[in-house]
């Protein structure tokens, strides 16, 4: 392989290095292709091949393997020399090149060219897909293969492991179109962001799986179901999209492409299997397929009710029996502690749709402690019955947080959920996954205090305001009345105030004086002769 040193390249130097690269190529006449799946640009649907009545495909060039290798912004700089040795051994382990692959190398080149905008330290890989000897460079489910050396690659380089065998995945990346989308519409966050916080807190405050779907179309989102093919009363999955302006087209999104843990299967491991609530799910979903944009609830339920804001404090007592249950729970017991994640981040995204009209420490909070939640699909198991549930919270919060009247009692119940993020990171900490414990500590030490001390300074606020209403509202004559109480009888603590080395010091001569008067003959108690 060419080597072309550390110094910084110019265009001449890229051609030269894309034509080297493209040679066995060019040279054996050798054509990589693959398919791919085609959607109507306005809609977002697909587009049905009529001949087959499949999704239609066109083939398109793929001659080139393209991946990049990143580090955090916290885990620093590596030297060139470093990225060298790792992107050597990716190439090797992923089957392209190496003494050791059996077969005929394939070129490839790293390129590192600055940080991200994140901060993050990272390299391009880009690897000709036609070998040395003119065949095709095919690596069967090359993703998930690339998951694996790179996390091989994360412990033999001493490098921070993403996430360490065993524990939870990482979360769906932001795609650089769907970010370039939300910067043209002026928006805060991609779509996808807004659409993951807006289910999770639907689910999380949904107690079947019917009451999600009309949750879904409470928070205003376009809902479409994927029926089994042939059927009308099997749902396999789910799409959702925000509501279009300006004449854009509509953007679907699959619940598996929001999170992990928001695919209609694991949703479902949430909820009670009971007879008849998938009937009556079944017809939810007819009723929003027919039209996403005028979906009319068929059996409208709970979620229809307002609860009373007086409810924060009872269910922030309800708490403690979750907080009982899972002390028990092993740490080991990652589907378990997946619930308990699942429905904590689903309590803070519906405060965080509630309360904060951009995203804010609430949105960051659901989707850190979301994270903890992002398991395997084999590894996931259906919620424990004896598990307290939080459906019941979340729905309070979604529909009657307002850090109004009710703020000291929605504070008792916020704290309670800090409880429960505490004692996520205490299982994650026992089972020896020290990253996610930093990220729920820094968490818990950033964005959660940031909205308790937002909600004790309203409430100190507000009790100062209420004071001065109330003191307002007293008649003239009551105001001149304790305005003369309190000048002739002050307000103070009952404890001495400290005082000053000098005036102790007065203070124990003037003790010493007294002492020595009344021991004088001829003096009673008063300091008077008899």
């Amino acid at each position: 392989m060419a080597q072309y040193g550390y110094e910084v390249l110019d265009r001449n130097a890229a051609v030269k290095i894309a034509a080297d690269l493209d040679e066995p190529r060019q040279v054996y006449g050798t054509q990589v292709r693959r398919s791919v799946k085609q959607f109507d640009p306005a809609t977002g649907e697909p587009v049905i091949d009529p001949m087959t009545g499949r999704q239609a495909a066109v083939k398109q060039d793929a001659n080139v393997w393209h991946c990049s290798l990143s580090l955090s912004a916290e885990e620093g700089h590596l030297t060139d020399e470093k990225w060298g040795l790792i992107a050597t051994d990716f190439v090797r382990r992923m089957g392209f090149a190496g003494d050791d692959i059996g077969k005929s190398d394939a070129r490839w080149v790293a390129v590192r060219h600055g940080d991200s905008k994140a901060g993050n330290d990272h390299i391009h890989i880009a690897v000709s897909l036609v070998r040395e000897d003119g065949t095709k460079a095919h690596i069967p489910y090359d993703k998930r293969l690339s998951q694996s050396v790179t996390r091989d690659l994360e412990r033999v380089h001493g490098l921070v492991e993403l996430h360490p065998e065993g524990r939870e995945l990482g979360e769906r990346g932001i795609v650089p179109g769907a970010r370039e989308a939300a910067r043209k519409r002026d928006a805060v966050e991609p779509d996808v962001r807004r659409l993951e916080r807006s289910v999770r807190a639907a689910a999380s405050a949904s107690v079947d799986e019917g009451e999600f779907v009309r949750r879904l179309r409470a928070e205003g989102l376009l809902v479409r179901p994927r029926f089994a093919v042939g059927r009308n009363d099997v749902v396999q999955g789910y799409t959702v999209a925000l509501r279009p302006q300006n004449n854009e087209p509509v953007r679907w999104h699959g619940g598996g492409t929001l999170a992990r843990d928001l695919t209609l299967p694991q949703l479902r491991n949430g909820w009670p299997d009971e007879p008849g609530q998938a009937s009556d799910a079944a017809a939810e979903w007819r009723a929003t397929a027919k039209n996403p944009w005028k979906y009319e609830p068929v059996k409208p339920g709970r979620e229809t009710a307002t609860p009373s804001p007086a409810l924060f404090e009872e269910y922030a007592a309800d708490m403690a029996r979750l907080h009982e249950y899972i002390q028990r729970v092993d740490p080991a017991d990652k589907a378990t502690w997946a619930h308990v994640a699942r429905d904590t981040a689903g309590a803070y995204a519906a405060w965080s749709r509630r309360l904060e009209p951009t995203p804010g420490p609430l949105a960051d909070a659901a989707r850190s402690l979301a994270r903890s939640a992002h398991l395997r699909a084999h590894e996931t198991t259906p919620r424990p019955v004896s598990m307290p549930a939080m459906a019941g919270t979340t729905a309070l919060i979604l529909q009657a947080a307002a850090k109004g009247n009710n703020a000291a009692a929605e504070l008792l119940l916020f704290k309670q959920l800090a409880m429960t993020s505490h004692a996520i990171m205490s299982a994650h900490q026992a089972a020896g996954d020290a990253r996610r414990t930093t990220e729920i500590s820094t968490t818990l030490r950033g964005q959660l205090s940031e909205v308790r001390d937002g909600y004790q300074t309203y409430i100190t606020t507000e009790k100062a305001a209420a004071n001065e209403r109330a003191w307002e509202a007293l008649p003239e004559r009551l105001k001149n009345a304790r305005r003369v109480s309190e000048t002739n009888f002050p307000v103070g603590s009952p404890v001495p105030t400290p005082l000053t080395p000098y005036q102790q010091q007065e203070a124990d001569l003037l003790t010493q004086r007294t002492r020595e008067a009344r021991n004088q003959p001829d003096t009673d108690r008063d300091g008077y002769g008899r």
